[in-house]
């Protein structure tokens, strides 16, 4: 079974199995700006725009019971580029896509961070070792990795 077409010069670094969480998009995006608000990540000049973006748009509401039933479920990636960098993302940024999809950009592949070495599930409690190509070992916990 071929899952999907790989451009010259590409290959698969890794894969993971998530969780399916039947979701709309719409549900999705409410989630991820109520947990940004809710961590307090939402920057107080953001809130005029985005209560205005709300009214023109129609924006839904997610009910928090749903929060809570999605909060329990999400699943967090960590991706790692072979220059050190990594970002934690919720799986809910990652949308689904079928057959013919374009993919989905995980993380920029440039000069500064190189290219991804990694990508796979992590929890909050759990910690990391890395190693280089020189041979040091690197403990890292996972909250101590930014969520982007």
């Amino acid at each position: 079974v071929r899952g999907i077409a790989l451009g010259e010069g590409d290959k698969v670094i890794s894969l993971a199995i998530l969780r399916h969480v039947d979701t709309t998009s719409d549900e999705r995006s409410a989630y991820l700006k109520m947990r940004r608000a809710v961590a307090g990540e939402a920057a107080a000049d953001e809130a005029p725009a985005d209560a205005e973006a709300e009214e023109t748009s129609g924006s839904f509401q997610l009910p928090q019971e749903r929060y809570v039933e999605m909060s329990a479920q999400e699943q967090v990636v960590l991706t790692v580029t072979g220059n050190g960098y990594g970002k934690r993302t919720s799986s809910y940024e990652y949308r689904t896509t079928g057959r013919g999809g374009e993919g989905i950009v995980a993380m920029s592949v440039n000069h500064r961070n190189g290219n991804l070495v990694a990508s796979f599930p992590v929890e909050e409690a759990d910690q990391i070792m890395l190693v280089t190509d020189k041979g040091q070992l690197i403990r890292c916990p996972v909250e101590g990795i930014r969520i982007a």
